[in-house]
């Protein structure tokens, strides 16, 4: 079961030149997996920007090489970008997906989609030292500032998922439902997902299925 969860595919294209420069650095048999985890979540985290609008269907702008060579990205889009890392490292991971409420800085999210509901929400369990934790690397450390929320450290022994308040106590992230764990990109779901959602979707697409925006 877990030899999938270390697998190259198409979307998780863990042998491209691109992944294998990203985590060169972290090629250090001095370092546990722990290590490794850690050091290349924050690298994920803060090197790609985090942005809720850049929405595409295309199976190519999905892929791992893809996503490494931008300087930002949605949730899953990071998500993706930090399995293929991983299993580059040896380390078993594999995409989970929930639904979230945002209720902090939304107005744009509601313009937009029409609601303040993040779906489906890219998250990774990873599998380290004989169990699954999960990470969350979608909010870069200068949006957390902005929006008054420490940013999500991982320390690769427990589950980091998104806080439910910030700083001052406000309400920040609520968990609405848990769609569960994939080994590779489950495109289909994914665009269905958004678009049941997300009933003025479907009007923002360009022909070639990405968001108009």
């Amino acid at each position: 079961m877990l030899e999938e969860n270390l697998e190259s595919t198409y979307y998780f294209d863990l042998e491209h030149p691109a992944i294998q420069e990203l985590v060169a650095e972290f090629k250090n048999p001095n370092l546990s997996e722990i290590e490794k985890a850690k050091q290349f979540y924050l690298k994920v985290r803060d090197g790609w920007r985090y942005n809720p609008y850049d929405i595409k269907f295309r199976k190519e702008a999905l892929r791992s090489s893809y996503i490494a060579q931008k300087d930002h990205g949605h949730c899953i889009d990071k998500s993706i970008l930090y399995i293929s890392g991983l299993r580059a490292l040896g380390i078993p991971a594999k995409l989970h997906l929930a639904k979230v409420k945002n209720h902090i800085a939304v107005e744009r999210l509601i313009e937009k989609f029409g609601t303040n509901e993040l779906t489906p929400h890219g998250m990774v369990d990873v599998y380290l030292n004989g169990k699954w934790v999960k990470a969350t690397p979608a909010f870069n450390q200068e949006l957390c500032q902005l929006t008054g929320v420490e940013p999500l450290e991982f320390n690769g022994e427990e589950d980091s998922i998104f806080q439910e308040y910030n700083e001052k106590g406000k309400e920040f992230m609520e968990y609405l439902d848990d769609y569960g764990s994939f080994s590779d990109v489950p495109l289909d779901f994914i665009e269905r997902n958004m678009k049941e959602n997300y009933p003025k979707l479907e009007s923002l697409l360009n022909d070639a299925g990405e968001l108009k925006l």
